[in-house]
């Protein structure tokens, strides 16, 4: 099944207004409606286990939470938004002046209408998000104040999908979902994530695909602390984030800087010539860097559009279903189709006649040429991968030597193959 930006962003929508954080029935929620797409294998993590340096925490639940001015209206109301709740407000229950209550508002003076994501998941506090310009209309006097929720002993979940390769070796494909009404900064990378997994699971792939579904930051940690023993097996990785917006791609590399999958990328998206830029590894940002960090050093990069805080929108109300779009989704998930099928035919050679070059004639090679359009451009392949097939060399090395397309050194490697003149 061949999937649409509309499918992904129809995804986008069904998932936006449930409340996620980093625990949480927000992302049983979210991963259930994942699951009626791709098989998921959800986990519990018991609250209070050690992962590596860190502690899985309570787990917070909110059922509702609103702020109503001295006539009983509610003027800030977690039913018309998620957003409007500091993300692990403790519970509260009480009624004070204005001038107390503004200590526990966050809003964007920048941005008069616009409601920002705010969070305190490891301090115990409360708060409230809202637009400036719903506080400046707010007149003196007591407000009651409410904030249904719990913090307990629970669990943090996270789900893993994968689709089985031709060999162990892995490939992790990451997305965070922790983030409540964020339709860039995380729903498309889920949405994206999700159709990925479709695709490849259409064909079986070279690598193993393990897709993790998982809260940022305390999520990966948590998985690698329970795959200590399956990190070896990790060759490659992709985190997706902010996949949907209208900006050009950018790839932020791994710690490595010359990992396996910084080559692809950098090699996918300057051969396609999309709009693109290729930034250099920080300890910030996404779960790459939890990938990245230099007990694992996993080559592990980060696929975004407009990168995290680069844009207005970011973490902001205005991150809505509206301000992604099918066509970006679907662009994004054409990249990392592409970039996968380069992955995984990314193999080395070894010429089986390396003493000169093989007569190709008597073997049929160039007469199989006839006729097509590139038949030049695909006899230097050939010569090319039969120059480089020293088994040190792969078919990208191929490829960025000699500036031929990917996919037609792999074409002549599948005909060298077949003439029995290189083995891999």
């Amino acid at each position: 099944m061949t999937a649409t930006g509309e499918d992904m962003h129809e995804l986008v929508e069904r998932l936006y207004p449930l409340c996620r954080s980093i625990t949480g029935d927000g992302v049983r929620a979210t991963l259930e409606i994942v699951g009626e797409y791709i098989p998921l294998q959800v986990h519990e993590v018991p609250t209070g286990t050690q992962v590596l340096d860190w502690t899985v925490p309570q787990e917070w639940n909110i059922r509702d939470a609103y702020i109503a001015d001295p006539a009983g209206n509610r003027v800030v109301d977690f039913a018309a938004s998620n957003l409007h709740v500091l993300g692990y407000s403790v519970p509260v229950s009480a009624t004070m002046p204005l001038a107390e209550l503004r200590e526990h508002l966050h809003t964007l003076p920048e941005h008069p209408s616009w409601v920002p994501y705010r969070t305190s998941y490891y301090t115990p506090e409360w708060g409230f998000c809202l637009a400036q310009e719903t506080l400046d209309a707010l007149a003196d006097g007591d407000y009651e104040v409410r904030v249904d929720s719990t913090l307990a002993d629970g669990h943090l979940t996270y789900a893993e999908h994968v689709v089985p390769g031709q060999v162990a070796d892995e490939v992790i494909v990451s997305c965070h979902v922790c983030h409540p009404s964020l339709a860039n900064d995380n729903l498309a990378g889920i949405a994206v994530a999700t159709f990925l997994a479709r695709a490849l699971s259409e064909r079986t792939p070279y690598y193993t695909y393990r897709f993790l579904f998982a809260p940022g930051t305390i999520g990966a940690i948590t998985w690698l602390a329970r795959n200590a023993e399956r990190v070896g097996h990790v060759k490659h990785g992709l985190v997706l984030a902010c996949a949907g917006d209208s900006g050009r791609l950018t790839y932020k590399q791994s710690r490595r800087g010359d990992a396996e999958i910084d080559r692809v990328m950098r090699h996918v998206l300057t051969t396609s010539q999309r709009p693109h830029h290729v930034a250099e590894f920080t300890p910030y940002g996404y779960d790459e860097r939890q990938f990245c960090s230099p007990g694992f050093d996993l080559g592990v990069g980060s696929l975004s559009r407009t990168p995290y805080a680069g844009y207005p929108e970011y973490h902001t109300s205005a991150d809505n279903p509206d301000f992604v779009s099918p066509e970006a989704m679907a662009d994004t998930l054409a990249v990392c189709r592409e970039a996968f099928a380069v992955l995984d035919r990314n193999r080395r050679y070894l010429n089986l006649s390396p003493y000169g070059e093989p007569q190709l004639g008597r073997r049929g090679l160039y007469e199989s040429l006839g006729g097509r359009s590139d038949a030049k451009q695909a006899q230097m392949a050939m010569l090319w991968v039969l120059s480089l097939s020293d088994g040190e060399h792969g078919l990208l090395d191929v490829a960025e030597r000699s500036g031929l397309p990917f996919d037609t050194v792999a074409a002549a490697a599948d005909a060298l193959c077949g003439a029995g003149l290189i083995k891999a």
